[in-house]
């Protein structure tokens, strides 16, 4: 079994998601949302300050509660994958320059990294790749169409190590069904985490879903387009281990 390391890649603390409400104990007391993140003030550098005042309005869109135009915000008729939780964007920057002939939409709710990823974008050059800086819960219900996605990549989340922490977990059979639901038939989920017990947590709830199947025989191996992160290196080095889960849409 691994023990958490610095998140690598997207996080729960990044992921931008609203899971499962609390159960009140009074009737009358409102709902909260239980999120999958805990929004802190991240400090920002001076290049992460400037390419937010000059390349969030080219990039980085606005929450709306109408279905994602994807063809008229990049131009082209493309395959379209949604990154939940980039982190500071290295893996999203590396997968979208990989892939030019996709269409990336990368969704996180901290500044620090939207401003990283902005800057990623300037000195690759990018054009297949945007931002909605939203929680994905409400991105994902209102902006991604039904059956519109070619993929969905959830890699690193939160593994919230704590028993009493498990129902801030990200992969759950609300969000997953959900996620689902945006795939289109043959899209592909692809989840990755470096702790052991969410792992299996995850192969659970993804195998329970019914519009989706393993396209492994349990754990797959880390797919060519997952770029390895140097924490990922390093924690592997130590002995660490590393899941990755491959699900299609039936």
């Amino acid at each position: 079994m691994s023990t958490p390391q610095t998140r690598t890649q997207g996080t729960g603390d990044n992921a931008g998601v609203t899971t499962a409400p609390t159960t009140p104990g009074d009737s009358e007391t409102p709902r909260r949302p239980v999120r999958s993140y805990v929004l802190r003030a991240g400090r920002m550098g001076s290049g992460q300050t400037r390419a937010l005042a000059e390349l969030a309005p080219r990039f980085v869109l606005p929450f709306a509660a109408t279905p994602l135009d994807a063809q008229r915000t990049f131009g082209r008729r493309a395959p379209l994958v949604v990154e939940i939780g980039f982190g500071m964007g290295q893996a999203t920057a590396a997968i979208a320059a990989a892939r030019p002939g996709d269409d990336f939409l990368g969704v996180e709710v901290h500044e620090p990294g939207v401003g990283a990823l902005l800057q990623r974008i300037d000195e690759q050059q990018l054009t297949n790749l945007r931002i909605v800086r939203h929680d994905a819960v409400a991105v994902l219900g209102s902006m991604i169409a039904p059956a519109s996605l070619a993929g969905v990549h959830v890699y690193f989340p939160d593994p919230w190590p704590k028993k009493r922490h498990w129902k801030r977990r990200l992969i759950q059979p609300p969000f997953v069904a959900l996620l689902a639901s945006r795939l289109a038939p043959g899209g592909l989920l692809h989840c990755a985490t470096d702790w052991q017990p969410y792992a299996e947590q995850m192969l659970e709830v993804l195998s329970a879903e019914p519009l989706l199947a393993n396209s492994a025989d349990g754990y797959a191996p880390r797919p060519p387009w997952r770029p390895e992160t140097k924490f990922e290196r390093r924690g592997l080095a130590l002995g660490h281990g590393v899941w990755d889960l491959l699900f299609r849409r039936v």
